[in-house]
């Protein structure tokens, strides 16, 4: 859509920054650009928003662009119905609120028969209007008049006269403004219902009439508390004064127009009580509520989408020859071994716990596939049996150098039963192709972790409750922006990974990894120019996050974009140096004048890039995976006693606290308050998900398993 300068400079101030660069991004978008591309490669073009800033504004502009959709709809209506004016149209036109869109069109919005068309229909409108406008001091006398075949006395049709009045005062826009501000500063009352007895009800307890402030509420509370009511548990209301409120709506009535008579008084006082508790209060209530969850959705969608990141972002291990453990007891642990790849060599199953026992054979097993396989890293799943799996791999005689990993489950289950896995995995069951998933997600987490549904990965909060459509959007934007971040091996990359690099897609993805297939691994960029349906949008899009490793042009592996191949030649050129010799060279790439390559559509900000780059192209932007052992002597929460110093790793991170695993099948929170930081911390600020941390016990509840920690570093 061409862009309206109300929106432009709407979005500009709720972003704090400059209209042109949301102009300019909205026609990037467009053109067909990525937000990913947009943030690394148009800087002169933004004036250099990062990521954060851009998806925002693809976020509004999407606001906007449906909304203005929704206005032309509005217009078409009231205009049908030859209500429109020309005030009205240029405040329904000049809005960037769709409240206030929606309110404006309200009256005129087709309705079901209510009280008040009826009222219409026996001929009251114009005594309603002239008591609306206080242009009659005797009501009564007034209503007398009205008496026909369908309006047997002045009461009735006094009562009509207020229906009509009711709704009316019920479709005014500064009205339903007048009463949202009051609502909004209100508390929100609950309260338990008959159905809330039970084991399912309890873990709502803590709101079993509960008030607090609308306006001050966590959001992890008020999703607790309208999920709650969802599910039948609890009442709730905001505790809104209708006589407060009555008389605010009277006040203002009068100040638009003049006091009326006391007859007149007493019908308005009528008419205003009941537009408030039959109509007014109930639809206030619920977009007050609505607005208040909006706000608790992006809340937590934005822990959701940043814990997601540091998932995505965990330190790989590398390419690594892998042995890889799905622990269980029953059933034994399901084995594989992978290449540098990740490719299966080896699957089987040993039995080294309980029925079963067979310690010695287990350990030969696994001594003989480490020797056969050259496994150089073992990983073992988290899940069940994961802390006495770890014991039995102690008592293996493991070359020195082979280092232990324990790899978190989460979402690996998911991933065996899914489509991706039954195709890459035909010919295994859901256990090999687990343990396989356990091994690559240490390899390479984000290559691993982009084939499951991040809602399978128990790093958000009230994930189902919250705005699905947002949530998509944030949790796409967040798996679209790591891999870019890291870049993509394109001889090596799943079809499911490259179809988050930018400008590609599925489809796009299948016809890249069908060409690899057919015609051997990539050796230059290029080459995708004869990828079907790829074509030369899709190339600009997509090739600057690409890597091809021994590649010809040594800039194919680095994120430099071949629009700026030029550019570096140039460079390589006035240091008398081939561009391959000037690649990865630190002490040359010191010597390179920046400014003087500054022209067209490269500024500053490019050309730094560029030269950035080239010290250390294609680097990794993860740092290293790092072993990590949990304490030898906790195995269940009986174990613990308060003070006790305990070696953990974050496991998510909320909007009170962060969940660590200290190595025993509960978890344990540290609470915002027990972080180190005076008054409450923002956890999100304090840790990152699988961090390593050093904790105290500070309190354990047995019957709940609950077990509460404070941070020490």
């Amino acid at each position: 859509m061409n862009m309206k300068n109300i929106y432009i400079k709407h979005i500009a101030g709720r972003l704090e920054v400059k209209e042109w660069q949301v102009e300019n991004c909205a026609a990037l978008f467009e053109e067909g650009a990525t937000i990913p591309f947009i943030s690394r490669y148009r800087k002169e073009r933004t004036g250099g928003l990062d990521e954060v800033a851009v998806a925002e504004i693809r976020h509004w502009t999407d606001v906007f662009a449906e909304m203005e959709k929704r206005k032309q709809t509005i217009l078409e209506t009231i205009e049908a119905a030859g209500a429109l004016t020309p005030d009205l149209r240029r405040r329904i036109e000049d809005s960037v609120d769709a409240r206030e869109i929606e309110d404006l069109y309200l009256p005129f919005k087709p309705k079901r028969r209510t009280r008040a068309t009826i009222a219409k229909e026996a001929g009251l409108e114009p005594l309603a209007d002239r008591m609306y406008q206080v242009a009659t001091a005797d009501p009564y006398a007034e209503a007398k008049k009205y008496i026909n075949d369908k309006v047997e006395s002045a009461d009735d049709a006094l009562a009509g006269a207020r229906d009509i009045i009711a709704e009316r005062l019920s479709e005014t826009a500064s009205v339903r403004e007048t009463l949202r501000q009051i609502f909004r500063t209100r508390r929100i009352v609950t309260k338990a219902t008959k159905k809330a007895t039970g084991p399912e009800a309890m873990k709502y307890k803590s709101y079993f009439d509960y008030s607090e402030s609308l306006e001050r509420i966590a959001p992890h509370r008020l999703l607790a508390v309208l999920r709650a009511e969802d599910e039948g548990f609890l009442s709730i209301k905001i505790d809104a004064d209708p006589e407060k409120c009555g008389k605010k709506l009277y006040y203002d009535f009068c100040q638009e127009r003049r006091y009326p008579s006391q007859a007149l008084a007493e019908q308005m006082h009528m008419a205003i009580d009941d537009s408030f508790k039959r109509l007014l209060e109930p639809s206030i209530s619920n977009e007050v509520f609505k607005e208040a969850k909006e706000k608790a959705d992006i809340e937590s969608i934005r822990i959701f989408g940043e814990n997601l990141r540091q998932l995505l972002l965990a330190p790989p291990i590398g390419q690594k020859r892998v042995l890889a453990i799905d622990p269980g007891f029953r059933t034994g642990c399901k084995v594989v071994c992978l290449d540098e790849q990740g490719n299966l060599l080896h699957n089987e199953a040993i039995f080294p716990h309980p029925p079963q026992s067979e310690k010695v054979k287990s350990i030969q097993a696994v001594s003989n596939m480490v020797q056969k396989y050259k496994v150089e890293v073992i990983a073992i799943g988290s899940g069940t049996a994961s802390r006495e799996t770890e014991d039995f791999i102690k008592r293996v005689p493991l070359p020195q150098d082979v280092r232990v990993f324990t790899v978190s489950e989460d979402g690996a289950s998911i991933y065996s039963a899914s489509e991706v896995a039954r195709a890459e995995f035909p010919d295994h069951d859901v256990t090999v192709r687990g343990a396989v998933s356990i091994g690559r997600r240490l390899m390479d987490p984000l290559a691993e972790l982009v084939k499951i549904d991040p809602k399978s990965l128990g790093v958000g909060q009230y994930q189902h409750d919250v705005d699905q459509a947002l949530l998509h959007e944030t949790l796409d934007n967040t798996v679209e922006s790591c891999v870019n971040t890291v870049g993509v091996n394109l001889n090596t990359a799943s079809s499911y990974l490259l179809s988050y690099v930018s400008g590609i897609g599925p489809a796009l993805a299948e016809n890249i990894v069908e060409y690899r297939a057919a015609n051997g691994a990539y050796t230059s960029r290029r080459q995708l120019l004869k990828v079907k349906r790829l074509g030369d949008k899709a190339f600009e899009q997509c090739a600057g996050f690409l890597r091809i490793h021994g590649a010809d042009n040594p800039l194919d592996n680095s994120a430099v974009h071949p629009e700026a191949y030029h550019i570096v030649d140039r460079m390589a050129k006035d240091l008398g140096v081939s561009t391959r010799e000037l690649v990865g060279n630190p002490d040359l790439c010191a010597k390179i004048e920046a400014q003087k390559y500054v022209g067209g559509d490269f500024g500053l900000p490019t050309v730094n890039d560029i030269i950035n780059e080239l010290r250390k192209p294609g680097r990794d932007p993860r740092e290293s995976a790092q072993e990590f052992a949990f304490a030898d002597d906790i195995r269940t929460i009986e174990d613990l006693h308060t003070g006790m110093e305990l070696p953990g790793i974050v496991t998510n991170i909320t909007a009170f606290g962060a969940f660590v695993n200290i190595g025993i099948k509960q978890n344990g929170l540290i609470h915002a308050s027990q972080m180190g930081v005076k008054g409450m911390a923002d956890p999100s600020k304090v840790l990152k998900l699988r961090q390593q941390v050093k904790v105290t016990v500070v309190s354990v509840d047995l019957d709940r398993g609950r077990i509460g920690l404070r941070l020490v570093k």
